[in-house]
């Protein structure tokens, strides 16, 4: 009898993978990662990777089940919150 081995899974998702599994573009996520709105990650030597069980709970933030259901957290959109507009490019 021969049995099938799982899949491995791997540990820590890179910045496309981790995209991927948001269902987000990879720049996406790097503006999150630059203005502090997304999810945490592990910088490990010069790469970026993530966790998938932070992933899934920074995604979980912004559980609705309605248009009035004030949730249990708040995912903002990627951009500054801090109410930074910055140069007036003409």
């Amino acid at each position: 009898m021969s049995t099938v081995p799982d899949p491995v899974r791997p540990r820590f998702l890179r910045t496309p993978d981790a995209a991927v599994h948001l269902g987000l573009s990879p720049r996406t996520l790097e503006k999150h990662r630059c203005y502090g709105t997304g999810p945490v990650y592990h910088k490990l030597g010069g790469r970026i990777v993530y966790r998938r069980e932070d992933l899934d709970a920074w995604a979980e933030q912004g559980l609705r089940r309605s248009t009035s259901d004030p949730g249990r957290g708040i995912v903002h959109p990627a951009k500054r919150i801090d109410g930074y507009t910055g140069p007036v490019r003409r």
